[in-house]
């Protein structure tokens, strides 16, 4: 039997999408803002794998010569990005909704039965809930990475007027290594999160949209019929 079932509330909904664009503009513009000085590298001493963003890459994408641009684009949304995270986290706070999204102590076994179920190395069910296990590590993880970037961003923004952050997360040359590699890792995030809402159907989709979700009961034994056999 199915039922409609309400699953996510309007607020959450409406941080989830406006975060998406104003991300997305953070990323490109960051790539803008990365073309003046691409440091970082994959590699060991002199040994070299990969360079992350060559050179080529920026004339093919024409993110080249176009720092003045980025930095404009990439300080514009960082406070939208910035106020967009902080309202989120109030609203959970306030709300209750944090009691789905923090980890628990079940969540390490729950997080490792979805890796295996994933990698259709068990047929175990899932177990039914708004968020599992490693739903609740993912998402905890990105509100985490969230608050690094903003305290990194800041840090090398204003390095004069905000030096206290500057050196409280190591230096300016630290703080943009992090700030970088928080960005990948959102990038890596993203990636992963496409899948996983492909993987899982329209149904979950819709529920981001609508707030609400098509659940479908298990069908249950008419009475009197426990343990009947077919002749």
């Amino acid at each position: 039997m199915k039922r409609i079932e309400k699953k996510h509330p309007l607020a959450i909904r409406w941080f989830h999408w406006i975060n998406f664009p104003v991300l997305m503009v953070m990323i490109w513009s960051g790539l803008l803002i990365y073309w003046a000085h691409p440091a970082y590298r994959v590699g060991a001493g002199g040994f070299t794998l990969v360079n992350l963003f060559p050179s080529y890459l920026f004339e093919l994408l024409h993110l080249e010569s176009r720092l003045a641009e980025g930095i404009a684009w990439h300080f514009l949304f960082m406070w939208f990005f910035i106020i967009n995270g902080i309202l989120y986290v109030l609203y959970t706070a306030i709300s209750g909704e944090w009691r789905y999204l923090l980890p628990n102590r079940n969540s390490f076994r729950e997080a490792f039965d979805v890796v295996l179920h994933d990698l259709r190395l068990s047929d175990k069910p899932l177990p039914r809930k708004k968020f599992n296990g490693a739903q609740q590590f993912a998402y905890t993880s990105i509100i985490l990475m969230g608050a690094g970037s903003m305290i990194t961003g800041l840090g090398i923004y204003k390095p004069t007027q905000f030096s206290f952050i500057t050196q409280l997360v190591g230096g300016y040359t630290i703080a943009r290594f992090l700030h970088f590699w928080l960005t990948m890792g959102y990038c890596a995030f993203f990636l992963v999160h496409i899948v996983q809402v492909i993987r899982a159907g329209w149904n979950n989709f819709r529920a981001m949209i609508t707030g609400y979700e098509i659940v479908e009961d298990p069908q249950e034994t008419p009475v009197g019929q426990e343990g009947a056999t077919t002749p």
